[in-house]
């Protein structure tokens, strides 16, 4: 049948789709000349009723290396109980006939080594026949673990018509092949991973990149990761492993990874963090390397896993990673991606400080892509946000606020103004940080217009809160340049949800209206005036009455007859009494102020006439 073309893999985490391995062709290595095997099931009556039986009962009667012969004796008995066992039809599985097929000269030269053992002249030596022996032993170990793991597998015991048991590998199952039908394809490859040459175990794992490649759904990652051997494919990764069989293993782990939770959680339960970060860190190609850290990134997103980052000595790593040279930029992206997703956890915070990352991440806002920038930005505002004064004085000693005013002016990109955003406000309870801040117009400039023109409710929010921090304390040139965000600082006030938006807002605008100008730049906008009243309604339930009440009362208090004039005419006074009847906190005292000047104003009115 026509094998299906392979697609590449694709990353969710990774800017880009990491290109696929070229694959070198599969040779066969070539084998010494021998005569042909005999027939398995010939094979297999032979094992059991010629060569075993009296390997067992000399092992228990020879004098020489007393011993070790017993060790031996224990691996024949399980040899000998797990050929016993094999269903009727294994001896029709090419994996099962080779290894019978194999282990017959293996048995033949422990017989040999038997007769040596029972001659009283130790032929050869005492030293070179305990060698020997042990050469013996260890190689039928390794075939009894391989026939122990292809009788766990399952695969002897279906039948071999169905399972094709004389192709090398199994035809890949199609995406809408039953799971059945994916787990027996799954086993077999697995089994082949860890039996088979070197051939076999590459043409086992590009099969098995097939099967993840074709999973619109992520069914086939979490057949791979149920029915599969998932330590036995993150042992490939090691780095004694043939190259192709590490970058092959690297894709199919960086897939199991990004592919869905249940597949991810797998491969941090089977200890896949560490081989991972030994191969980003390692001379890999670019490609190999940047999967390990798509899979890096997937792990550490996982609050349950993220934790383990730092005992695997993953900060100082991933900070390498994202140094100039030491990487592509996609491979920088994913590391400083990884950083962001650890750099709440306490113990991580205090070593990535340590491991000197924020000099790292200064470079990376300033020089990076977007996606990489986004990363930083947000890797230092956790930092920042989460971390003590401390370590907030060391980012800004480490010039990381001038990389953040240059991003967030040039930026066209909202989800990275949202992150440079938030990492500024962080930054700006330390007090160097704040004067610079206070003293760029420009800044508040950038504030006024994400204010008025953003379509982000949340950068919004963001932008008022720095304005309400931080406008106390600028000059009353820089507040009267923000009048022109003031009317749209009042429609915020009436976003119910999320409430906090409500108390943003009116704080900022309780900042901007200690200056003269502005407070009559509001009441002469009488879209304004009529919002702020109908907040004043006790009938408007969604609004925390607050803040509307204190801004009545800023008005009330710094502006002149006119101001007092408007917000009654515009029917405050009403809205006041009702709000003061109910002891609602300083209605009152707006309500005296906005009408006893009204009453004076027309006394003094009355009195010239």
């Amino acid at each position: 049948m026509r094998r299906r073309r392979r697609r590449a893999l694709r990353f969710p985490h990774s800017s880009s789709s990491p290109p696929a391995l070229p694959l070198p062709p599969l040779m066969t290595p070539p084998r010494s000349p021998a005569a042909p095997p005999l027939a398995a099931v010939d094979a297999l009556a032979q094992i059991l009723h010629a060569l075993l039986p009296p390997l067992l009962l000399a092992a228990g009667s020879v004098k020489a290396l007393h011993s070790r012969w017993r060790a031996l004796q224990a691996t024949l008995l399980a040899l000998q109980s797990s050929l016993a066992s094999a269903p009727a039809a294994a001896a029709s599985h090419p994996l099962f006939a080779d290894l019978v097929a194999a282990l017959l000269p293996a048995l033949r030269s422990l017989h040999a080594l038997s007769d040596r053992c029972q001659d009283p002249g130790l032929p050869g030596g005492r030293l070179r026949l305990q060698s020997d022996l042990d050469m013996a032993a260890s190689s039928l170990s390794l075939l009894l673990h391989d026939l122990s793991l292809l009788l766990r597998s399952g695969l002897l015991s279906v039948d071999s018509a169905a399972s094709s048991p004389n192709a090398i590998v199994l035809q890949v199952p199609a995406s809408a092949a039953s799971r059945a039908d994916k787990s027996l394809f799954v086993r077999d490859a697995f089994a082949r991973l860890q039996i088979g040459a070197l051939d076999l175990k590459l043409k086992a794992l590009v099969s098995l990149l097939d099967l993840l490649g074709d999973d619109p759904t992520a069914e086939a990652a979490q057949v791979v990761a149920t029915d599969g051997d998932v330590a036995a494919l993150l042992r490939l990764l090691d780095a004694s492993s043939h190259s192709a069989l590490r970058d092959r293993a690297v894709t199919a782990v960086a897939h199991l990874a990004t592919a869905c939770a249940a597949s991810r959680r797998v491969v941090f339960d089977e200890g896949g963090l560490g081989p991972l970060l030994r191969v980003l860190d390692s001379g890999s190609a670019p490609a190999t390397r940047e999967r390990a850290a798509a899979a890096v990134v997937a792990i550490t997103a996982d609050a349950g896993s993220a934790w383990a980052l730092s005992a695997y000595g993953g900060v100082s790593i991933l900070v390498h990673a994202c140094r100039p040279g030491s990487g592509s930029p996609a491979v920088q992206a994913l590391a400083v991606a990884a950083l962001k997703n650890v750099a709440s956890i306490d113990d991580v915070r205090s070593a990535l400080v340590e491991e000197g990352s924020l000099p790292v991440l200064v470079d990376l806002l300033a020089s990076g892509t977007v996606g990489t920038q986004k990363s930083a930005a947000l890797c230092l505002w956790l930092l920042a946000s989460k971390g003590d004064h401390e370590i907030q004085s060391h980012i800004v000693q480490a010039g990381a606020l001038s990389p953040l005013l240059q991003a967030l002016h040039v930026a066209s990109d909202q989800d990275l103004q949202d992150s440079v955003l938030r990492a500024i406000h962080a930054l700006a309870l330390v007090p160097a940080a704040a004067r610079t801040l206070c003293s760029s117009p420009l800044f508040f400039a950038q504030l006024t217009d994400l204010i008025c023109r953003c379509s982000s409710i949340l950068l919004q929010q963001m932008a008022a809160d720095m304005v309400a921090d931080l406008a106390p304390t600028v000059s009353e040139d820089t507040k009267r340049c923000m009048a022109p965000c003031i009317g749209t600082l009042v429609k915020m006030m009436e976003v119910a949800k999320p409430a906090t938006v409500q108390e943003s807002a009116g704080r900022a605008l309780l900042a901007l209206l200690t200056l003269k100008s502005n407070r009559k730049v509001f009441v002469r906008d009488e879209k304004s005036v009529t919002r702020l009243v109908q907040m004043l309604d006790p009938r408007n339930e969604e609004i925390d009455k607050k803040y509307p009440v204190s801004i009545s009362l800023a008005l009330a208090m710094g502006g002149g007859n006119g101001t007092r004039r408007r917000l009654t005419d515009a029917g405050s006074c009403q809205h006041l009494q009702k709000l003061a009847d109910v002891e609602v906190p300083g209605a009152k005292k707006a309500l005296q102020r906005i009408s006893s000047n009204r009453l004076k104003s027309l006394l003094s009115i009355g009195w010239q006439n």
